[in-house]
Formats: structure tokens, sequence, C-alpha cells
């Protein structure tokens, strides 16, 4: 069996585990984007992951877990590194737009030859720190790259009125839902299980409080 037929296999396993439904083209599209990563990761270091195995459980079906809870037309990724989960996710849902944002030159290199090699037309780059990043987003997903107040305090503008921010966690971030700044409320808190993935995650959910989303239209 190639290295590519044993990923595919532990792709698809996975897939069928999540209970999701891609097509054979989605798959092949989220193993080209696996090849790209371990390509540019040999010299920009773009993840700690080097075993495109290890790629498809850490990177591919942890971002594909939360694709049940991903809504609305356009989705903007934050702090989105080495594209995740904002690539996985556009490789296996249509949007109208998907912003992938980085303020790190070398991933926003990366996010931008990905975008063009995988053929994904309705998604583009911001070079940029969050706060600075203009627009309205249906979804908003972010990686722990910081915490819940600090997300929604640099990116919380970016949510579109009735719009979801889907921040994926490790353990169970009491303390942070907990000091949730005003305008925001928690919708849910999830346990994700990730297939072949011994490692907590859970998914917290956020909108916007009724007041923030009636001053956000009128604005």
């Amino acid at each position: 069996m190639s290295e590519r037929e044993a990923l595919r296999k532990r792709l698809g396993a996975g897939v069928a585990a999540l209970s999701l439904e891609l097509t054979e083209s989605t798959i092949e599209r989220l193993l080209d984007y696996v090849d790209l990563l371990v390509r540019w990761n040999a010299a920009y270091n773009l993840t700690a992951v080097r075993d495109p195995a290890e790629m498809v459980t850490r990177h591919l079906l942890d971002s594909l877990a939360v694709l049940p809870y991903v809504d609305g037309a356009t989705l903007a990724d934050l702090g989105s590194g080495a594209g995740l989960p904002g690539i996985p996710l556009a490789l296996a849902r249509r949007f109208e737009a998907v912003l992938l944002v980085d303020s790190n030159g070398k991933k926003a290199r990366f996010l931008r030859e990905a975008v063009r090699q995988l053929g994904l037309a309705e998604a583009s780059v911001a070079e940029s720190r969050v706060e600075a990043v203009q627009g309205r987003f249906d979804c908003i997903t972010a990686r722990a790259f910081a915490t819940l107040a600090d997300m929604l305090a640099l990116g919380g503008h970016l949510l579109a009125p009735g719009g979801r921010w889907l921040a994926l966690k490790g353990r169970h971030p009491q303390d942070e839902l907990d000091a949730l700044p005003p305008g925001f409320e928690v919708e849910s808190v999830r346990r994700i299980e990730v297939p072949g993935l011994d490692a907590e995650r859970h998914l917290v959910t956020i909108r916007r409080s009724d007041r923030a989303a009636d001053a956000g239209s009128s604005s």
C-alpha cells in the first residue's frame, strides 16, 4: 500500500467515524493539502506535526470534527496558521467567501499558495493582525490562539448579527467562560471526539447577545 493510499484509508475511516459525507474529490483535495503542508513544512516550520498520518488526525480530522456546527455563507478563520481549521472546512463545504487571517508572513505566504493550488476561488488571505481586519462574517473559527476574552476583544467586530463564533479548545475552559466580555453569550460547550486523537477537545459556540446584535444591525 502506498503512503497516499494509507492516508486515504486513515482519512476515510475518520470521516466515517465523524458521520460526515464527503465526496471522493473532496477527500483527494484534503490529501493534496496534506502533501502541500508536508512540502512547505520542511522549510517554513508551519506545524510541529511532521508525520503525514498524524497530520490527517491532528489537522484534518480535528478540523472536520467541527463541520456539523458551521453555518452561514461566509467564514473567517482567525489565527489560521497553516490554514486550520479554515482550509479543511473550505474544502469540505461550500461558502460564498472565506477569509484566512494570520499576521505571520511565512504562514500567510503558505496560505496564499494553498488557496491557489487547491483551487479555493472563494478564499482569500489577510496578512494582518486580527484587530485590523474589516468585514462581517456569518461564522468565525479560531483554534485556541488566545483566551476567549482576548479573541472576542480582537475579533468580535467581525461577527455578523446572528453569526456564530466557533472556538476550538482543549480542556473545558471554565475560567475563560466565566470571563466572557459583555455583548457575547455562550450558546453551547460541546466535547468533540476526534477519531484517533487521545486528547480532550471542546467546541465553544458563542453568539452576540440580543443587545449587541441589535446594536450591530442598527449601525
